[in-house]
């Protein structure tokens, strides 16, 4: 469950003074890249700049900061022996108290990016959807559970969203570009129905569904029969979660079905932040 902004407040309503270390820039290989920033207080510390030893370093010397009063420094770290890491890059990292107004807009950061969290519906609240539910509570991302049975969507894990439709797959036609859809429902025609909006979309991050070789072939004889592309059904991710491993039980699936999600979540964020990347240059170009 990511309560991130719930978390940063709390932390920054304590009053103690605080110094923020943050990674300015970044060469070779580093835990985190630039901008990744951390908060230090004399007692406690919300987010991390990669753990290990530079965390390490860098909480004491914060520490010693609001000890003595120290200004605002900057360290040139080398992210090798001599300091008992093994990363091989350099990182530069700023400590500075952090102001009422720095405050103020990481709480607006934050609460920007939990608002936009890629979405991942979860169609089916049986033992797999359940699993799967508890795996992605931890994750990033704003998880629905879907059902036609509003009995089955009881104690959901906290911050899962629990959603009791007739017809499952209207929320596929309202869900945000770029979204996961995950399929996992008690009955393989409503499984393929989602399926067929959820690759019609064209701009999903993710569609899979669980089941085996021969429910996906049997999907694939009904679909390209409904006038679904080829293209668009080597997007379907079926089975879910195998991995080479052939592991049935529900919470091994969930495991590596998550995994799996993230792992085309952050496909498609690279794949978007290319083209941005790539817009802007053209229109520099251009002008």
């Amino acid at each position: 469950m990511d309560e991130t902004p719930a978390r940063l407040r709390t932390f920054l309503a304590a009053g103690a003074p605080v110094i923020i270390a943050e990674l300015i820039a970044v060469r070779g290989s580093s835990p985190r890249r630039a901008g990744t920033w951390m908060l230090i207080t004399e007692s406690a510390v919300h987010e991390t700049i990669g753990g290990g030893a530079l965390e390490y370093m860098v909480i004491a010397r914060a520490r010693q900061a609001l000890r003595d009063g120290l200004p605002a420094t900057t360290l040139d770290v080398p992210l090798g022996p001599e300091i008992g890491q093994c990363c091989g890059g350099r990182v530069e990292v700023s400590l500075k108290v952090l102001s009422s107004a720095r405050a103020s807009a990481l709480l607006v950061e934050a609460e920007t990016e939990h608002a936009n969290r890629p979405q991942v519906l979860v169609f089916g609240a049986g033992h797999v959807g359940r699993a799967l539910a508890q795996c992605l509570a931890l994750l990033p991302v704003a998880v629905e559970m879907v059902d036609t049975r509003p009995d089955v969507l009881q104690d959901l894990p906290a911050g899962v969203v629990a959603r009791a439709v007739a017809m499952p797959e209207a929320l596929v036609r309202a869900a945000r570009p770029g979204a996961a859809h995950v399929i996992v429902t008690h009955d393989h025609a409503l499984d393929f129905l989602i399926a067929a909006e959820a690759l019609g979309r064209g701009d999903a991050a993710y569609v899979g569904m669980v089941g085996s070789r021969t429910k996906r072939a049997r999907f694939a004889s009904w679909y390209l029969s409904q006038g679904g592309s080829e293209e668009a059904l080597s997007r379907l991710v079926l089975p879910i979660g195998a991995q080479g491993l052939g592991d049935k039980r529900p919470e091994v699936i969930a495991a590596l079905a998550a995994a799996e999600i993230m792992v085309h979540i952050g496909q498609r964020e690279a794949r978007d932040e290319r083209a941005v990347t790539t817009s802007r240059g053209r229109a520099v170009h251009e002008s």
